[in-house]
């Protein structure tokens, strides 16, 4: 090998290029780490161009700030971006650097559209499951309580805002909506009465028995001053409610009739069954 010119070449010239890539590595390692490209600033701002409503300087501070490693080369804008999607109310975060000490960090924030189950979580307009202090969502508008089986948050939230129109005509809007374990739809309207609906048999059977409600209703809030408790949707041409001091007169209103007898309970209710 020592008598191959070549070869010497060769490795004489390897040696050289290794030699001059770690001078520049240690080069580039040494400017990187000048105190001129120490992170000094880093700024926040909505993706959408709207004002943050529930993200502040302190809850960014206390959640994501401290968590911030690096200088404006080394630190982890990945990781970054998780710190700061860790913070309540954040939804979506992107990060990017800023020549040659400031990161920029746009955030979006979720809506809360309602509350969902039992254990304090929110669902969002997009059907987002997140946790955040509630007094703060209740500061928009009054959150309706959401529930249903783990993985329906969607068709939850699509099946709420379908109702919403579909009461409409009444006046009325829901307030609550559930879903149970055998996919058997109630809802609870902002007079406090409760529905059920029951399950769908196919995709219009939902908005039909919404429209017989929605056309009978005025007939039975005339009789019933007192509100309704509860209402049945579920028979297939009538259906079944329960009251206090329910009193239905056998000639008002052709369209509805009474179909069973009155039967009390020990609370003073009455429960009747109408068909059309």
């Amino acid at each position: 090998m020592w008598q191959d010119v070549r070869a010497l070449n060769a490795t004489a010239s390897a040696l050289m290029a290794l030699v001059v890539l770690a001078c520049i590595a240690s080069g580039v390692w040494w400017v990187s780490q000048l105190p001129m490209f120490t992170l000094r600033t880093v700024s926040v701002e909505s993706m959408d161009g709207m004002p943050l409503k529930h993200v502040n300087h302190l809850t960014l501070r206390a959640g994501a700030a401290g968590r911030i490693r690096g200088n404006f080369f080394t630190t982890n804008l990945d990781q970054v971006r998780t710190a700061f999607e860790s913070v309540p109310w954040v939804r979506r975060a992107t990060v990017r650097r800023e020549w040659p000490d400031q990161l920029i960090v746009a955030l979006e924030e979720h809506e809360a559209l309602g509350t969902w189950g039992e254990d304090g979580r929110l669902l969002s307009v997009k059907g987002d499951l997140f946790t955040a202090n509630l007094a703060e969502a209740d500061e928009d508008h009054e959150l309706p309580q959401l529930n249903g089986p783990e993985g329906s948050e969607k068709e939850v939230l699509a099946r709420y805002a379908e109702l919403g129109i579909w009461f409409a005509p009444s006046g009325m809007l829901p307030k609550a909506l559930s879903l149970s374990s055998r996919y058997a739809w109630t809802v609870t309207l902002d007079n406090g009465t409760s529905v059920a609906l029951g399950r769908e048999q196919d995709k219009t059977t939902l908005k039909t028995r919404v429209a017989r409600l929605v056309g009978i209703y005025p007939q039975l809030a005339s009789r019933l001053r007192d509100g309704i408790d509860t209402i049945d949707m579920r028979y297939p041409n009538g259906l079944a409610l329960s009251a206090a001091g329910l009193k239905v007169a056998a000639n008002a209103g052709k369209p509805v009739k009474a179909a069973a007898g009155k039967t009390s309970n020990s609370t003073g209710k009455t429960t009747s069954k109408h068909t059309q």
